[in-house]
């Protein structure tokens, strides 16, 4: 077990994590994206971190989701294959410790939004995890039947009621500022894993027909002025300095929205469209100001970032990620040699800070493997579009790249399931989320 070490100053920090759905590394304006106006974002970004090469731990939502959580790569969870299906009986395991529960219990804990880590019991409610408040939905907002639940608590009532898609992300925010301000004088985490903008689109009222990038760009907007609302929440609070702000994706983009100059999109290969998504770190006064940092990271290090910062230890299972701390507010580089990238339970693609190696692509409803015949080695810094394989150019890389993916593939597969799930067996629904 990691030893913990007290935080600096005495008191524990405040986090908060804007979890956003199917969100594109080009539809904000801090990853470069013009057509959608963020002034929000891009204010964020000025007064924080931006993490150009920030991965999601999978490219679609409920092995994301899972690895996030636990600091785990997703396949250690069980949830590694797919999305959670309405007809699903998975869950995320009561055995994972989450990151609700690594804080527990210095912090009040909160997940507002959407969960998609199972809809049944063991794993629901989501108060079974370490949160002591949910308000939220299931899954995504685009399966059914949907209700809008909220519990206090585990062993307290769960309450349900009906959904206004178009208010949904307005009612999200609301319950967390009132989350935020029920627990001020004390050390929090909170979650806002806010449903849009996966599709379909429901805008708000109010920001309906306002964006040159139609409903997806209004929804986006939407979210981009909640986010203003909330840093001035905690401005007005005195809670700005003491807390640190996330803000990211589950996954890439789906249909619509930009994975900017990234190559694929949400549910690809190996490709960075469906798992490389915008990150912003914004805690004033100890996170830099107007810095992006290119340190490669992803959403398995939120939870041992949080338990360095709030000086607790990390359980005894296997931890993938890491500490970002030294990245956030010192500008150092990657605590990571590597990262791997799977496609459901399968390592498909590593990244190092400067190459990129990918093994499997889909091609005409199939994985297709490209390394045989077609070596696909990217020089990330240089080509982020994933265009050009310069594999023939760097045969040593190649070798080192095509070792760690066989490890990886080694190191991962006694965690692949014997068989697929009972839901995709029964189902031949593709729906990906």
């Amino acid at each position: 077990m990691a030893s913990a070490r007290q935080p600096a100053g005495g008191r524990r920090p405040n986090f908060i994590v804007i979890l956003c759905d199917d969100l594109g590394y080009g539809d904000i304006g801090p990853m470069g994206g013009r057509t959608i106006r963020t002034p929000n974002l891009d204010r964020m970004a000025a007064q924080g971190m931006t993490l150009t090469d920030y991965y999601a731990p999978a490219n679609v939502c409920t092995p994301s989701r899972a690895g996030l959580l636990t600091g785990r790569y997703p396949v250690r969870t069980g949830l590694g294959y797919q999305v959670i299906l309405q007809n699903d009986a998975r869950g995320l395991p009561l055995s994972e410790t989450t990151m609700f529960e690594a804080l527990k219990p210095d912090y009040a804990t909160a997940l507002i939004g959407k969960w998609h880590l199972g809809h049944v019991p063991p794993a629901w409610p989501p108060t079974q995890h370490g949160i002591d408040l949910f308000y939220g939905i299931p899954y995504s907002h685009d399966m059914t039947p949907l209700s809008l639940f909220e519990s206090q608590g585990p062993g307290r009532a769960l309450t349900q009621s009906p959904v206004d898609l178009p208010m949904l992300q307005q009612q999200f925010y609301a319950r967390a500022e009132r989350f935020i301000e029920d627990n001020q004088k004390r050390p929090f985490l909170l979650e806002l894993a806010l449903s849009a903008p996966h599709l379909p689109e429901h805008p708000n009222p109010a920001f309906r027909d306002r964006s040159d990038a139609a409903a997806y760009g209004d929804v986006v907007e939407e979210i981009d002025a909640l986010v203003g609302r909330l840093t001035a929440k905690l401005n007005r609070l005195g809670l700005a300095r003491d807390t640190l702000v996330l803000f990211t994706s589950d996954n890439g983009p789906w249909f619509e929205g930009s994975a900017g100059p990234l190559r694929q999109r949400k549910g690809g290969g190996g490709y960075d469209g469906g798992y490389r998504v915008p990150c912003l770190a914004w805690q004033p006064g100890v996170v830099p100001a107007g810095r992006r940092s290119d340190a490669i990271a992803m959403g398995i290090d939120f939870l041992p970032t949080f338990c360095a910062m709030a000086g607790k230890p990390l359980s005894s299972a296997p931890i993938d990620g890491r500490d970002l701390t030294g990245v956030l507010t010192r500008n150092e580089a990657s605590p990571h040699d590597q990262l791997v990238l799977f496609d459901n339970e399968d390592p498909v693609a590593i990244r190092t800070q400067r190459w990129k190696f990918v093994s499997n692509d889909y091609y005409r409803g199939r994985l297709f493997p490209t390394d045989e015949k077609y070596p696909q080695l990217y020089d990330v810094q240089h080509d982020a579009s994933e265009s050009y394989s310069v594999a023939n150019r760097h045969a040593e890389v190649l070798a080192d790249m095509r070792a760690r993916l066989k490890r990886a593939r080694a190191d991962f597969a006694p965690f692949k399931s014997s068989q697929i799930p009972a839901a995709f067996q029964r189902s031949a629904s593709t729906h990906q989320d």
